[in-house]
């Protein structure tokens, strides 16, 4: 089976049914369970979860009867196989007992460690492919079909942060192929999601300045030298004013300064 948190909470049955929890409470529960498999989730986190600071005199009874009716909903639902036990009590907390490759984000954390060493290793073709299966798993907002709590939103920000760092791998295979075309419409389309992020910007600019659109380049720089100084009041960093500095000077081919492949591969130590 497989169980989908990068976008609506759903479960994928054996025989290729999906089903979604209708009760948001169960889903939190399950959900913040899956973020730590085959590990011990204790009471106390899935409390601070589905209530935050304030939890009921009942919680701990109330998250009880939500553990129940969860594994009340796979039996009924027929969503598991006869003889297998999916969440099982075990104090201080449930534990979830599944295998990595039926979370997807789990399937995806593996993806993006892979691509990322094939890229350090010098195989952009093979990060690419690979790279390419992590983002096809997404399906939109982490869990967006019920309100998540304190502790799941943590997990919802952690992924987005590798899903941006899954991009970065992308555009970098990409330019370390020589694509830099084909990474304009790209480039064009994570800017307007990520304003701020100045990577985005530098490479777009290296890539329109490389296909012989040094016009457009200049606008990129203008435009995100306004939006920084708008935003919040800062001048482009020294790299994305080198890139302006050889668009200017014909001489020059501007590029990423460190390269590419170079800035994923330090993101990838931090």
């Amino acid at each position: 089976m497989r169980f989908n948190l990068m976008g609506p909470f759903e479960i994928v049955t054996d025989d290729g049914n999906t089903y979604r929890p209708g009760t948001p409470k169960v889903c939190q529960t399950l959900a913040l369970l899956l973020t730590r498999p085959n590990e011990i989730v204790t009471a106390d986190a899935l409390i601070q979860e589905l209530w935050g600071e304030k939890p009921p005199r009942s919680a701990v009874t109330t998250l009880q009867t939500y553990v129940y009716h969860a594994r009340r909903m796979f039996a009924n639902e027929n969503l598991l196989p006869p003889g297998r036990t999916l969440i099982v009590t075990s104090p201080p907390g449930y534990a979830i007992q599944v295998d990595a490759s039926e979370i997807d984000i789990c399937v995806f954390e593996q993806l993006v460690a892979r691509a990322r060493d094939e890229l350090g290793d010098g195989d952009a073709s093979a990060a690419l492919h690979t790279i390419g299966r992590a983002l096809d798993l997404w399906r939109g907002p982490a869990l967006s079909n019920f309100p998540a709590g304190d502790v799941l939103t943590g997990h919802i920000v952690h992924l987005e942060e590798l899903r941006i760092r899954a991009f970065e791998i992308r555009i970098a295979a990409e330019d370390q192929l020589g694509r830099h075309r084909e990474s304009i419409p790209e480039l064009r389309r994570l800017i307007n999601d990520y304003p701020l992020n100045e990577w985005f910007h530098g490479q777009l600019i290296a890539a329109l300045g490389t296909a012989g659109r040094r016009a457009e380049a200049l606008q990129a720089y203008q435009n995100v030298r306004r939006l920084l100084a708008d935003e919040l009041g800062l001048e482009p960093s020294l790299e994305l004013k080198q890139l302006q500095i050889g668009l200017l000077n014909p001489a020059r081919r501007p590029s990423p300064v460190p390269s590419a492949r170079e800035q994923v591969a330090v993101r990838s130590t931090v």
